[in-house]
């Protein structure tokens, strides 16, 4: 069946850095958009980034742009998102998702998620 497993989260101080891994199993992500998803308390589920299949496209919601970096190993079937220069807002749940081939922007499967919390 259909697993991710994020990894990789932690408490960090403002202006560090973290660095998130995803491992996919059950399917292969090569077919796949991915996205890396964030739910900070009391809000609602939104996207950080997001990766073409072959990698050579990303997309990043404006708040992170510059500072986060997505990337994938299709042959290892992984995800990573890069993440510097880390801020108080960024403290949220991150999941690892798969995009819904049926519909462009949303995903159909995620992880448990990763805890990051940034703060002094």
């Amino acid at each position: 069946q259909v697993q991710l497993v994020e990894s990789g989260g932690g408490l960090v101080q403002p202006g560090g850095s973290l660095r998130l891994s995803c491992t996919a199993s059950g399917f292969t992500i090569s077919s796949y958009w991915m996205y890396w998803v964030r739910q900070a308390p009391g809000k609602g589920r939104e996207w950080v980034s997001r990766i073409n299949p072959d990698g050579r496209f990303t997309h990043y919601v404006e708040s992170v742009e510059g500072r986060f970096t997505i990337s994938r190993d299709n042959a290892k079937n992984t995800l990573t998102l890069q993440m510097n220069s880390l801020k108080p807002e960024d403290t949220a749940l991150y999941y690892c998702a798969r995009g819904d081939t049926r519909r462009f922007g949303t995903y159909d499967y995620w992880g448990q998620g990763t805890q990051v919390t940034v703060s002094s």
